[in-house]
């Protein structure tokens, strides 16, 4: 089975509304199945229902593996948990220990007068959940409309909302990261793939670890950084601050300078992208990796080259084995 989601895009100034079906279900149309789980009031494991509930949506092995954006969880057991916790805030659901639920009166009131759908929206009728919102509420400038707003932070989880913010603030710095990489100077390209490679592990400080050459006549090298400490082993490095891609005629250049210089590994960066004849002769060729201007930006964010922290938040949530051993 398939499930309608509705996610919104802001091109422009206008919100546009795009539609498509997903396997993993809202957390807005768990909660009504969650309860009706739980109606003959008997106590359940949070593990039990969310099988009995994948079964019940027509879940595959693989769609429940699904991981979100952060790779830390999967998309389904991050809804169930926050279809739980809705539910637990408006009083529909009690928790009996670690990982075990059981309904409330209000989760059958809510069975009861809901009997096809629950929304989030629903739950607003008990002063509880209505604190709880109000208490997790942002008031960010320049918010869309109110509607749209709410429709579309509905369709998925306060986690995923942040997941997908935290994406679009890293796409939008790795575009601008690049485009301060594609202002420098050769030279000053060239010392900083060195310094990124530095940073990534490659033998110690940049001082001892890494060498940019930036010299005519170094037949294809711009710079050197040592495997290991000890430098037993290098890596020889071309960097190319290109705005078209890399053809394999370059990659073939690459290789013969390795050769001349006796080099086991190299690795090519470029500003730009790489043909697809220019990857198919890199894997040929074995011994030479690829990197291109998006992969650049990524590893510097990874690294901490070139860009700040700005701000860092915490995500918390309740140690369940601390209060069990109390």
């Amino acid at each position: 089975m398939r499930w309608l989601e509705t996610v919104y895009l802001r091109v422009g100034g206008l919100f546009v509304a795009i539609e498509w079906g997903m396997a993993v279900p809202a957390y807005q149309s768990i909660l009504r199945p969650l309860l009706a789980a739980l109606r003959d009031g008997q106590s359940h494991n949070i593990k039990d229902i969310s099988q009995e509930l994948s079964v019940h949506f027509g879940l595959t092995d693989e769609d429940v593996k699904v991981l979100l954006p952060s790779g830390r969880q999967t998309t389904y057991a991050n809804r169930v948990g926050w279809a739980k916790t809705y539910l637990a805030k408006a009083q529909a659901v009690t928790s009996l220990g670690r990982g075990v639920l059981q309904i409330t009166s209000r989760g059958h009131e809510l069975l009861t007068r809901f009997p096809g759908r629950i929304a989030q929206s629903d739950l607003m009728i008990y002063p509880e959940f209505q604190t709880f919102k109000e208490a997790g509420r942002g008031k960010g400038p320049n918010p869309p409309p109110a509607s749209v707003s709410e429709s579309s932070q509905n369709q998925v989880s306060p986690e995923e909302q942040l997941d997908a913010l935290y994406t679009e603030l890293s796409a939008a710095l790795a575009d601008d990261l690049l485009a301060q990489v594609r202002a420098l100077t050769p030279q000053q390209f060239e010392v900083l793939v060195v310094q990124l490679l530095v940073a990534m592990g490659y033998g110690g400080s940049v001082r001892d670890a890494g060498q940019a050459l930036g010299r005519s006549g170094d037949n294809g090298i711009d710079g050197v950084v040592k495997q290991d400490p000890l430098g037993l082993d290098k890596v020889y490095i071309q960097a190319k601050q290109w705005t078209n891609n890399v053809g394999s005629q370059e990659v073939r250049n690459f290789s013969g300078s390795l050769t001349y210089h006796k080099a086991s590994k190299g690795v090519l960066i470029t500003t730009a992208g790489f043909s697809a004849s220019a990857s198919d002769t890199a894997r040929q060729i074995g011994n030479i990796i690829l990197t291109s201007g998006d992969t650049l930006a990524e590893l510097m964010i990874q690294y901490g080259v070139g860009v700040v922290t700005r701000s860092t938040y915490l995500i918390r949530k309740v140690d369940s084995d601390f209060f069990d051993e109390i």
